[in-house]
């Protein structure tokens, strides 16, 4: 039983370039979904030039798709939810400021 709730929740980074880069509000993303069992998982990178250093967030959520393109478009509306309700912070060590 545990072996396949382990499976379930197992994921592999998808070895591809990002299959979509964009800007949104100063920030870079790069969506970068990721296989699942059965599909592509929510995930990317969000990245920022602060004080002339560009530092980086990985981001991945539970969300899981059949499909690579609607995973994309998901992973697209998550990181700019997820920018405009931690902006900054999302480089903080607490994650809030």
């Amino acid at each position: 039983m545990i072996g396949f709730i382990k499976k379930l929740f197992r994921s592999d980074p998808v070895d591809e370039p990002a299959a979509l880069e964009f800007e949104y509000k100063c920030f870079k993303v790069s969506v970068k979904p990721r296989k699942v069992d059965g599909g592509y998982g929510v995930g990317g990178m969000i990245s920022k030039e602060i004080d002339g250093q560009w530092l980086e967030q990985p981001f991945i959520r539970a969300d899981s798709m059949a499909s690579k393109d609607v995973c994309v478009e998901v992973t697209v509306n998550k990181a700019k939810m997820t920018i405009d309700q931690m902006g900054d912070a999302l480089f903080s060590r607490s994650g809030h400021r």
